[in-house]
């Protein structure tokens, strides 16, 4: 699927990744530091990605980890430097929370250090019950290998 802003397009069609471009960004991120490619190119053939172009520059990237009936999961936002602060990053966040095969699910989790006030503006809020919610995390993991 495709959506066209001005000369700004949003696409799932995972040809069009710039995966080299994609893996220099998140390996470089607080959440994905030194994630190698192949971890990075397996990820986006594993999730609903969306790529941010424009032109033909790659200029945003996220994944939505479903199974696109009760549950997602946001991941990897990032917006290159030259695109923040004109939108891009709201209207790619407005793409997926309307994306056909993302309607009517019970829940949706993210995580982000620096972002809240970009993703309350899509209904997300801080875990009413986290005392609910587990996790089995190594942040150290890309660095083992």
């Amino acid at each position: 699927m495709e959506w066209h802003r001005g000369d700004l397009t949003i696409s799932t069609d995972p040809a069009l990744m710039d995966l080299e471009t994609v893996h220099g960004w998140l390996s470089g991120t607080y959440w994905a530091t030194s994630v190698p490619y192949e971890v990075v190119e397996r990820s986006v053939r594993g999730s609903l990605a969306f790529g941010v172009y424009r032109g033909a520059t790659q200029v945003g990237v996220a994944r939505v980890i479903t199974d696109r009936a009760t549950f997602a999961y946001l991941s990897d936002v990032f917006i290159a430097e030259s695109e923040r602060g004109k939108k891009t990053g709201e209207w790619l966040i407005e793409t997926i929370m309307a994306h056909p095969e993302l309607q009517g699910l019970r829940r949706w989790l993210l995580s982000t250090r620096d972002a809240h006030g970009l993703y309350a503006k899509f209904g997300f809020v801080p875990l009413k019950s986290a005392e609910r919610l587990m996790e089995r995390h190594d942040p150290a993991i890309y660095t083992k290998r």
